[in-house]
């Protein structure tokens, strides 16, 4: 069974770093891509960065690109998302997700999310 367990959300003040973890299980984790996804509140889902299964090839939201890093160690069986400079407009429930490939296509295991606030 595909188990993802996100972890490391917490409030942070604006302009702070963060980074998230998300431990995979119950699959060849290093024969997907991964991605991650966020849901503020009131609002639907916003795909947020992606990387192949090797972690050579990432993929960013435009609003993300040069505050977020993704990335992976296949050893650990983690996904990781740095974020940096963060804004109020980051908060949001940031889930991971497991793709149904080894480059990004489209997800077919998510976890439950972990809740980043940024706010003074």
């Amino acid at each position: 069974e595909v188990q993802l367990v996100e972890s490391g959300g917490v409030l942070v003040q604006p302009g702070g770093s963060l980074r998230l973890s998300c431990a995979a299980s119950g699959f060849s984790f290093d024969d997907y891509a991964m991605t991650w996804v966020r849901q503020a509140p009131g609002k639907g889902l916003e795909w947020v960065s992606s990387l192949s299964w090797n972690g050579a090839i990432t993929y960013y939201a435009e609003s993300m690109k040069g505050r977020f890093t993704i990335s992976r160690d296949n050893a650990k069986n983690t996904l990781y998302l740095q974020m940096n400079s963060l804004r109020s407009e980051d908060t949001a429930v940031y889930y991971c997700g497991k793709d149904v490939r080894g480059v990004p296509v489209g997800m077919d295991s998510w976890g439950k999310g972990t809740l980043v606030t940024v706010s003074s």
